[in-house]
């Protein structure tokens, strides 16, 4: 079992060096062979860039020389055992459960034999097209647990980054050029999905976006069967005026009939016309009379 030193004090100097610093991309960095895989250890960062034109949101993994690009389909991130540690004492902690509870920590601070992923903006396109930032938007997360994102703060406060028992969706802004890393807790083994967005806004005004699944499997048991598992995704319907219930057909009635204010209005005017022809019957009928006392 880890230690807590990750995301206490004693980190947050060297993460934050870390954090800052760039990681080298280069222009040329590969766009990887569909072909899945699934990754324990070492770095990776999720991030935008753009392929054929094209912005997408990609894994892009250093734990093979040279680094590629992959696809999120193709990836589950795996949280092993290594990875799990005793939630402390502190109450600034309690997110994550009771003190002494297990959780699976991937930390802000690199440590050995586990999965060290960030997220970056320093694809060069994406660096030198971008007006400001990148939007990060976490719009759903399944899994047997809870999901929770944070940063270490200057004094070793949490400071929340995403949180699956908040309202979806959650943004965070990523400016442009930066590479950082936070601690991702699952407070439950099993296979998590995250249904993620980055989008931005380019130096000539165009809205670009790019939206996938990313898969984490914590603990034991089989890392590939996050892949079997689907996201669904539950988007509300398109915002807009509510229809206008004046305005459509009633129901019908058992007898077939509408009914409602517009049966209401037809027999009205039928009455009335009914009411005219009567009044015309008896005036001709009465001037024919007349008529006919003259003679």
């Amino acid at each position: 079992m880890a230690g807590w030193t990750g995301v206490g004090l004693a980190g947050v100097a060297g993460v934050l060096a870390v954090a800052a610093a760039p990681v080298g991309l280069a222009p040329d960095d590969p766009a990887a062979d569909a072909e899945r895989v699934v990754i324990a250890e070492g770095h990776v960062d999720i991030g935008p860039r753009f392929e054929d034109g094209a912005w997408v949101l990609r894994v892009r993994d250093d734990t093979v020389d040279p680094p590629v690009w992959r696809s999120l389909d193709d990836v589950v991130l795996h949280v092993t055992d290594l990875a799990t540690v005793e939630v402390p004492e502190d109450e600034a902690f309690s997110f994550l459960g009771a003190p002494g509870d297990e959780v699976w920590l991937l930390p802000q601070a690199q440590e050995e034999g586990v999965l060290w992923p960030g997220w970056n903006t320093q694809d060069t396109e994406v660096a030198t097209r971008v007006a400001r930032e990148v939007t990060w938007s976490l719009h759903a997360v399944e899994g047997p647990g809870e999901l929770a994102l944070f940063l270490n703060g200057s004094f070793g406060e949490p400071e929340p980054v995403f949180d699956s028992r908040e309202e979806f969706p959650q943004t965070s802004g990523v400016e442009v050029n930066t590479h950082v890393h936070g601690n991702w807790a699952f407070l439950e083994p099993g296979a998590y999905l995250l249904d993620i967005e980055m989008s931005a806004r380019l130096d000539d005004g165009q809205q670009v976006s790019d939206r996938g699944t990313l898969r984490f499997f914590a603990g034991g048991g089989d890392p590939e069967a996050a892949f079997d598992t689907e996201l669904i995704r539950h988007d509300p319907e398109p915002s807009g005026p509510a229809p206008d219930a004046a305005a459509q057909d009633p129901d019908p009635g058992e007898d077939g009939s509408t009914g409602g204010p517009v049966v209401l209005a037809i027999a009205v005017g039928v009455a009335g016309l009914v009411l005219v022809a009567v009044w015309l019957w008896w005036y001709r009928r009465a001037r024919g009379r007349e008529g006919s006392g003259h003679g």
